[in-house]
């Protein structure tokens, strides 16, 4: 490796400022290597680590301690860049671990008929997300062979040969973005859960790719037009959370609500496992400290200050948070201690926290954190105001909470005289007037409306071809059982009623529903009434629905019918 590209940063290479890829950057040497940012990589590790002591799941100590201590080995032996790309690895991988508890917090959120489904979509968003990601998002993104201002261009099926000097650094970035890309389509399961087809969720994941990487150019590579004004977004509170929370509104108005969910004295459906929720909030929390503090790309030359401030701003932000969903959602439901309010006040202090962590004081974390909680609350609730079904609180949280993020960058960014993460500008407490406040505002408008219309035409196409909803008996068998067949009788036997018969719009499943209230004669009847039905325009079958409506009548006659005979019976016994 030439000596040029030895002493440049690894957010240099990334944006074609290094030896080889654009302009040279080029830090002094010393005579001798300062190993201060070697003993602060051993302790943030070391501290993310321990952090998951809360979540009580000690299987999880020994892997991340190998990976600890192989980033502090290589650390001490290596040149800086090489002690970056140890970094961003390490980060990766623990970032790579919110995957489990995005979909440990959906499953917890979801009925039970529906949980194992909400984790296989998060493992789609892996599988084919990341498989588009490598295709195709990081050449949008920070190909260095063409594009400029509005995307990226090259790399395509992004790959390095082992000649290549920049083979580490390269590898290293991309799996580092790779984490990021797909932690913005998971955002936007929460959202569809519950009502989507797996198929048609799989081809949206796939595509979803396009909503990250364009603005992840913007913000991120030196050629992006934000970037060029001085947008601020160090770890994406705009380019990860905001986007996807987009996304995720989209995809709910273009879904409808559950079935159900907003009719006359309807109640919200109770998740299935609060503890997966807040076992799933603690693996978040976790990953959000590499989530940040991985964002400084690296610890060589003063980015190691940067990471430890990263995160400790992102804990007194997430405590902020916390403070504030803690009080209100006692306040709000008369003395009682909403899980969910309190899952949701902190990922959103969480999510606020991330666009400034390494370039705001730890007090005004704790601020931003505070109004990032309060934010989140009553966002959720608007939600259902207008009927947007959103059965995690995504777009409140990662939403509203985002822009805040983006927001409190124009107001409490400061100087970052280390590795000018700031981008040469100023908040508004900070002197740097109305400026700063102005680009984030710009750039929250662009990336809503870029993830907003890409969302429509994605989804709104899979809508009019091959359809996005489950048909309405398939919702209230639940996702477990018809895409999975994981069956759930006591479910279907207790929880669905026979009124949602006249809904069937695929024999097999009306039948199975029509099960639990008929007879087998009645069933054999049914079942042979299907098989002259007319199929539709997409050639299935459609149910005698007045034949289905008349079964569950009888039945429900039947059933009261039983019930006389039984009290007559217990009456006489009683008299006797």
């Amino acid at each position: 490796m030439n000596s040029s590209l030895a002493n440049s940063s690894l957010s240099d290479v990334l944006t074609g400022n290094s030896s080889g890829f654009g302009n040279v950057t080029t830090i002094a040497p010393v005579a001798e290597k300062d190993t201060s940012n070697d003993d602060a990589t051993w302790i943030l590790t070391s501290s993310f680590i321990i952090f998951t002591m809360q979540s009580g799941k000690r299987h999880f100590d020994k892997p991340c301690y190998i990976i600890a201590s192989m980033a502090y080995n290589s650390a001490t032996e290596n040149q800086d860049l090489n002690d970056d790309a140890v970094w961003i690895l390490a980060c990766s991988f623990i970032i790579f671990t919110m995957q489990t508890g995005f979909g440990l917090l959906e499953a917890g959120n979801v009925q039970v008929k529906n949980e194992v489904n909400i984790m296989v979509k998060n493992v789609v968003d892996v599988v084919f997300g990341g498989m588009s990601y490598w295709m195709f998002g990081y050449a949008l993104s920070f190909g260095q062979s063409g594009g400029g201002g509005f995307c990226g261009w090259g790399e395509f099926f992004m790959d390095r040969s082992p000649g290549d000097q920049d083979m580490g650094v390269g590898f290293a970035t991309f799996v580092f973005q790779l984490s990021f890309a797909t932690t913005a389509t998971t955002i936007v399961s929460g959202a569809m859960a519950e009502r989507t087809r797996l198929d048609a969720y799989i081809l949206f994941s796939f595509l979803n790719t396009l909503v990250y990487c364009i603005p992840a150019h913007w913000v991120w590579d030196r050629r992006g037009f934000l970037k060029q004004l001085g947008a601020v977004d160090i770890a994406g509170s705009g380019c990860v959370h905001f986007i996807g929370a987009v996304s995720a509104a989209v995809a709910a108005l273009l879904l409808g609500p559950r079935l159900g969910r907003y009719d006359e004295n309807s109640k919200t459906p109770r998740g299935g496992n609060p503890t997966n929720a807040l076992i799933g909030m603690f693996m978040l929390w976790w990953g959000w400290l590499a989530f940040n503090c991985g964002s400084t790309f690296g610890i060589s030359n003063g980015k190691w200050k940067l990471a430890a401030k990263a995160a400790a701003t992102t804990l007194n932000a997430s405590m902020g948070g916390g403070l504030s969903g803690i009080v209100i959602t006692y306040i709000i439901n008369k003395g009682k201690f909403e899980v969910c309010d309190i899952v949701n006040a902190i990922l959103a202090s969480l999510v606020s926290i991330t666009a400034g962590c390494s370039i705001v004081r730890a007090w005004e974390a704790v601020v931003i954190g505070i109004i990032g909680g309060i934010i989140a609350i009553p966002s959720a609730i608007l939600m259902d105001k207008i009927h947007l079904d959103d059965p995690v609180g995504a777009v409140a949280v990662h939403g509203f909470a985002g822009v805040w993020g983006m927001l409190a960058c124009g107001i409490f960014v400061d100087v970052d005289p280390l590795q000018n993460m700031n981008n040469g500008q100023k908040g508004l407490f900070h002197g740097g007037g109305f400026y700063l406040l102005g680009v984030q505002l710009l750039a929250c408008v662009c990336l809503g409306a870029w993830s907003a219309g890409v969302t429509f035409v994605t989804l709104g196409t899979l809508k009019l071809t091959i359809g996005i909803r489950l048909s309405p008996e398939e919702e209230l068998l639940g996702s477990d059982f018809v895409e999975h067949n994981i069956p759930n009788e006591e479910h279907v036997a207790s929880e669905v009623p026979p009124e949602f018969l006249n809904q069937a719009r695929q024999r097999r499943f009306s039948a199975l529903l029509a099960k639990n209230w008929t007879s087998d004669s009645d069933l054999k009847i049914i079942e042979e009434e299907n098989a002259g039905a007319s199929p539709d325009v997409n050639g299935e079958a459609h149910t005698n629905l007045a034949f289905d409506e008349e079964v569950a009548d009888d039945r429900a006659k039947s059933n009261n019918s039983n019930n006389n005979v039984c009290c007559r019976e217990n009456r006489q016994q009683n008299s006797l």
